[in-house]
């Protein structure tokens, strides 16, 4: 069993940081913090990995604070730019920084898609430490001179795997070029074996120290999977009705596949008189905002999300998650369920499986590493029982036979080809009125005749 690490209060922070940390509750480093705060505040390039919800963003943003309070800004440029995939994710870093930042004087400003970009250009005017950004966004701002990266003493990738996948992979090389290169660079990701993530950090990282503690497919060990056989849609609308019927819980968190399907699936859930809400990237920031105060606050007990607008979201209290549409990745499926579970809390995440799902719920056991146990809904069994033969990986075993194989010689053995003859075939397709065709062959032609089914000429009688 590993050493327990040391109390915050024992370590070398700055004492503003501490009186944050003791603010917060926060007494002990988890171990992703425990690791890659020594390796950061060394300055070493980082390659990390760390399950959901594990304290990531606090093991980054500690040493980064850290030196800022210990050591003076050399120029007045932003000194750290964290990139991260969402709108919803730059909230939550937001929201540490604020935290973490709370007895200092240092700033810090959001810059997303979907915010004016005028009011956005005001804010990076007033040179704050620190720039939580998406992508896109600060391209835009860097392209338009709202904005330089040449004072950057810290740059940081959180979710880098989810960035590659969204194909910003051209606008993480952009930022890097424009950023100082006597930076530290710190790279967070959910998997360390997603290829993107290694060319990146092959490319931009510098002599990098690899961290992976609490690795992702491992996922929460206070997380009880389980999943719920279904025959079709309409099924899964009933059985949904009736856990969140049967099931104690303070908030839900409900994953579909696509933007249509979450709104398509929160009008059904108000028809059944549960107060729901939606969360996909159709909707406006304002919309965002309303929404999720709603759902923190209790006012909205259900809330409809699709993968992209559900990564990062950080909710206390969320106990139940369920998969309407199974994840279409393990990876996904990891950040689904790990959205509850969090803080040391008990989490349920509970994944409604179709015949067409069986061989994906088959893949999240084997890199999870766990066994979801099966749960019926009394009333509303299935008529799908589960795949007949199980291989041994879990997934379903083919149900084709296989035909034998046989060479030509063999097929045509025992049977002696019938003999075809013109003459059975010379009147097929010929109409009965024009009468049997001659057996003359169609070549022979009479004398006189050119052969062109003309008659032929007639030849002038001698006086």
């Amino acid at each position: 069993m590993a050493p327990e690490a040391p109390l915050f209060s024992e370590t070398t922070l700055h004492e503003r940081l501490l009186k944050a940390l003791e603010a917060g509750g926060l007494q002990r480093p988890t171990n992703i913090q425990a690791h890659a705060l020594p390796l950061i505040k060394a300055g070493k390039d980082l390659l990390a990995s760390a399950e959901t919800g594990s304290g990531k963003t606090a093991a980054y943003l500690l040493p980064m604070l850290d030196k800022m309070l210990n050591t003076p800004a050399p120029n007045s440029g932003a000194r750290g730019l964290i990139v991260v995939p969402t709108r919803e994710l730059a909230q939550q870093v937001g929201k540490h920084i604020k935290q973490l930042a709370s007895f200092t004087k240092i700033q810090y400003c959001q810059i997303t898609g979907g915010d004016d970009f005028k009011f956005q250009a005001s804010l990076l005017r007033k040179n704050p430490e620190i720039i939580v950004a998406t992508p896109g966004r600060i391209i835009e701002h860097l392209g338009r001179n709202s904005t330089d990266l040449n004072d950057l003493e810290f740059l940081v990738l959180d979710e880098a795997d989810r960035m590659l996948d969204m194909g910003f992979s051209e606008d993480v090389g952009k930022i890097v070029t424009a950023s100082n290169e006597e930076r530290q660079t710190l790279l967070f990701s959910a998997t360390l074996s997603h290829p993107g993530v290694i060319k990146v950090a092959q490319r931009y990282l510098s002599e990098p120290e690899t961290l992976e503690v609490d690795a992702p497919r491992s996922g929460h060990s206070n997380i009880r999977h389980q999943y719920l056989l279904s025959d079709d849609t309409h099924h899964k609308q009933l059985a949904l009705k009736k856990l969140l019927n049967d099931r104690s819980f303070n908030k839900a968190l409900i994953f579909t596949n696509t933007k249509n399907e979450a709104n398509r699936l929160r009008g059904l859930l108000a028809y059944y008189g549960f107060e729901a809400g939606t969360l996909h990237s159709d909707l406006t920031q304002d919309q965002r905002f309303s929404v999720m105060n709603a759902f923190r606050q209790g006012k909205v007990k259900v809330l409809v999300a699709t993968d992209l607008a559900g990564r990062g979201l950080d909710v206390k209290d969320l106990e139940l998650v369920i998969h309407f549409d199974m994840a279409r990745s393990p990876d996904d499926y990891v950040h689904r369920s790990g959205r509850t579970g969090r803080a040391g809390n008990e989490g349920v995440s509970i994944c409604f499986i179709t015949p067409a799902d069986w061989n994906n719920k088959a893949r999240c056991e084997r890199f999870t590493g766990s066994n979801f146990e099966r749960i019926s809904l009394k009333g509303l069994e299935a008529k799908y029982k589960g795949p007949d033969k199980v291989k041994s990986s879990g997934k379903a075993a083919g149900t084709k036979k296989k035909t034998k194989t046989t060479t030509r010689h063999q097929k045509n053995d025992g049977k002696k080809k019938a003999k075809v003859r013109a003459r059975d075939t010379v009147n097929k397709g010929r109409p009965k009125r024009f009468g049997p065709a001659s057996n003359a062959k169609k070549d022979a032609a009479e004398p006189g005749s050119f052969g062109d089914g003309f008659a032929p000429l007639k030849k002038p009688k001698k006086s």
